[in-house]
């Protein structure tokens, strides 16, 4: 004998049915509709954290350079700091980004841009591009940024992560930050984002008569230094105790 479901049953299922689909778009509207405004929010939060930052943590501790003030309220931040711990972006200090390195304490890349004494037409070399911060900073203030990242997954994630953000005045290469990158050399100032135990020759070579250096020299704990080539000499200056991560080589 044939089974036919009941035409109340039927009616009930399609019923059901039709309201699982009217929830369903329901839900896709207002996620369409919510999720800019949630983005928006994070963004306005984290616009006031930068604020926040760049008035309590850099400028109070006499950071005075305008343009280097002005990069440092521009950059957002957070883009390049995990997203689990992206909350803490503005915090006052270092954090992890992967493969055992992180990205600077924002005091830190201050005072080190600031170092530089930059004006605008500079060609500079970075050295551990790690998260790419640092390089942003310095595109905001320089005509190129040429910057080298040892840890091949750091260079093509930051490199990745630049492009899509529009920088187009940074160059990333994989390879030794200890030997420089000669073919676009001299360089109007050279930064180094990891510590040697003693300043590599190839850097100082390859620094623009009348540039600058920026680098923190040690082991466990560093000076920060300050290098400058000036009519063939070099002219070291200790500016404060600093913590770096170690300069690694190719082996």
């Amino acid at each position: 004998m044939e089974h036919q479901v009941a035409p109340a049953y039927a009616t009930q299922r399609m019923d059901t049915q039709m309201r699982i689909k009217f929830i369903l778009n329901l839900i896709i509207i207002l996620s369409l509709f919510l999720f800019p405004l949630i983005v928006g929010a994070d963004e306005t939060l984290f616009a006031q954290k930068r604020k926040q930052m760049v008035e309590n943590q850099i400028k109070a501790r006499g950071i005075k350079d305008l343009r280097v003030l002005d990069a440092m309220l521009k950059v957002k931040r957070h883009l390049f700091v995990p997203s689990d711990i992206r909350h803490l972006a503005y915090e006052d200090r270092p954090l992890p980004i992967g493969g055992g390195q992180t990205i600077s304490q924002p005091y830190i890349v201050a005072l080190m841009t600031e170092l530089l004494a930059l004006k605008g037409t500079e060609r500079v070399l970075e050295i551990g591009t790690g998260s790419g911060y640092q390089a942003a900073i310095l595109a905001d203030l320089v005509k190129e940024v040429y910057t080298i990242e040892i840890l091949k997954p750091l260079a093509r994630q930051s490199e990745g992560l630049l492009k899509e953000l529009n920088y187009k005045n940074i160059k990333v290469k994989f390879g030794d930050g200890f030997l420089g990158w000669p073919e676009f050399s001299p360089f109007d100032g050279i930064i180094v984002t990891c510590a040697p135990e003693k300043i590599p020759p190839p850097l100082l070579e390859q620094l623009a008569e009348g540039g600058r250096l920026v680098i923190p020299v040690g082991i466990y704990w560093q000076d920060l230094k300050l290098v400058r080539k000036l009519k063939d000499r070099i002219i070291e200056a200790d500016i404060v105790p600093v913590r770096f991560v170690p300069m690694l080589r190719e082996k």
